[in-house]
């Protein structure tokens, strides 16, 4: 029996949701609602349980470069509200007998089945240790889908994403295994040179993508580094 795989793109003609002004929310919060329901991402996150459209683009991105697999432990920094943790517990076919999927995030997020998750803020000096001592050994994966609170001013909303994606390779640096796999959300904006050089040193192959529930209009683009050539000793 062949079993087909459900596909990473939603299908189908759906019926346009009209959004009206009302109380307080203005115009342009109004636009965001309609647009957020008539979304063909959202509405398909709702019928298959996702709790974000975002676990499209982890999906997307594993069709692409196949990093998730069954028995690999997972890393998922930035985690909430929790759709890219439930599919990495979907792929990797967590069970009760080890903790294969670790989440953080500084957003509370309801638990995820067959994962653990924690809420704290990933640059404060306790929480590298937290997840090691969670992960209980080297981690095969590390995804980093964390973005730091905007402030309107371009330049430094940059450099501030730019740190965060920094702080989490040096984190990743520490646990993974040999052959490991390092992905990550960017913004293009110059300041992510030094780390690009750091991922092409340490890894066999660096690419980039932008996968398909990406917002058009949006910046982001994510890092995919596979082979990682060090080694862990995750403590």
């Amino acid at each position: 029996m062949v079993q087909k795989t459900p596909s990473t793109r939603p299908g189908g003609r759906q019926a346009t949701v009209r959004v009206k002004t009302a109380g307080k929310r203005s115009e342009s919060s109004t636009r965001w609602l309609e647009r957020h329901l008539n979304d063909p991402y959202v509405i398909e996150a709702t019928k298959r349980g996702y709790r974000s459209r975002a676990a499209f683009k982890l999906l997307q991105l594993d069709e692409k470069f196949r990093f998730l697999a069954p028995g690999k432990r997972v890393v998922d920094l930035g985690a909430a509200p929790g759709g890219w943790t439930q599919i990495a517990v979907e792929k990797v076919q967590c069970n009760r007998e080890g903790w294969q999927v670790v989440g953080l995030d500084i957003l509370p997020m309801d638990a995820v089945p067959g994962a653990i998750t924690m809420q704290a803020d990933f640059l404060e000096e306790s929480a590298p240790q937290r997840l090691k001592d969670a992960l209980g050994g080297p981690a095969d994966i590390v995804l980093s889908d964390m973005a730091a609170p905007t402030t309107g001013h371009q330049q430094t909303d940059h450099l501030r994403i730019a740190n965060l994606v920094e702080a989490a390779y040096d984190f990743a640096e520490e646990v993974l295994a040999p052959g490991g796999v390092f992905i990550a959300k960017m913004f293009q904006g110059g300041a992510e040179r030094d780390l690009l050089a750091r991922l092409k040193r340490d890894f066999a192959v660096v690419k980039h993508a932008k996968p398909a529930a990406s917002r058009a209009e949006s910046s982001e683009t994510y890092v995919v580094a596979t082979g990682f050539r060090g080694g862990a000793s995750a403590d």
